[in-house]
């Protein structure tokens, strides 16, 4: 982890407390504990997204709201689906469908309430579909999509999950489990919108048995560790997820997301804003 990570932590302690609606005689003493704890994290084994979830789950223990972007998270979800008519029209209109059905799965992928970042869900589809990817191992992804006999693919967040199913339902795979995190953290989906969405009828579902917005294999449950292992391909979607496995050497992975920030970009080889498909290397 880069200690830019440890900045970005402290300056979304603000809006975390505000959306846990921390009350304003709690949040000196809190931010004091917890910018002194951030201080102490060791950078070389510590996980981003590890460290967010534990300071949520603070927050959590200080507030009476356990899903705080449980309105985002719908909302997200309603909105992309309202659209899934459009979307899935381009793709069946389309020249190359699992092209087109893979850029809507990246550009989903700007739906995100992270502290510091803002997206526009059209201005990002309109880029994705006119910007190569900085980053280009979609032939090989297709590739090992048609061999696979197993296909495990790690969800991300509310809204994106849309774009997913559209994607899913393009590689029209007969045995895909999708993975969503066990209980709410930031607007990560969960078993409850990926069911909403429909989602289990182009897979099937699973949560990993942990609430880090990441996969983070020393903290997941035994029975995601006994899919992730035995499956033939895995498709990372998102930041997160990345952050969680980017160490991984094993060529059954592929990423798939949109660069939000320099030091993720710094990791991948490519910069802010690009959009990415990388597969793992041994």
């Amino acid at each position: 982890m880069n200690y830019e990570c440890l900045i970005c932590q402290v300056k979304a302690l603000q809006k975390r407390m505000d959306k846990y609606e921390i009350a304003e005689e709690k949040r000196n003493g809190i931010v004091s504990k917890m910018i002194k704890e951030i201080a102490e994290i060791n950078l070389d084994n510590s996980y981003s997204p590890e460290i967010t979830r534990n300071i949520l789950k603070k927050l959590e223990a200080e507030s009476a709201i356990t899903d705080p972007y449980a309105n985002e998270k719908a909302a997200s979800n309603r909105a992309l689906l309202h659209r899934y008519p459009e979307f899935k029209s381009r793709i069946e209109n389309s020249d190359d469908k699992f092209d087109t059905a893979l850029r809507y799965a990246i550009a989903g992928n700007i739906i995100d309430f992270g502290p510091t970042h803002h997206f526009d869900v059209d201005e990002t589809i309109e880029r994705v579909f006119q910007t190569p990817f900085a980053i280009d191992d979609s032939a090989a992804l297709k590739a090992e999509v048609a061999k696979a006999k197993s296909v495990l693919y790690l969800g991300d967040n509310c809204g994106e999950i849309v774009m997913d199913k559209l994607f899913l339902e393009t590689l029209n795979h007969p045995n895909v489990t999708f993975v969503v995190r066990d209980q709410p953290v930031l607007n990560d989906a969960t078993l409850k919108e990926a069911r909403e969405i429909g989602l289990h009828t182009v897979a099937t579902l699973i949560s990993n048995g942990d609430d880090t917005p990441s996969t983070v294999l020393h903290r997941v449950s035994k029975n995601f560790l006994e899919h992730y292992h035995s499956a033939d391909l895995i498709i990372s979607k998102g930041m997160g997820n990345f952050e969680g496995l980017m160490d991984e050497s094993d060529p059954r992975l592929f990423y798939l997301l949109m660069i939000k920030c320099p030091v993720i970009g710094q990791k991948v080889g490519a910069e802010k804003g690009d959009f990415v498909v990388k597969r793992s290397k041994n």
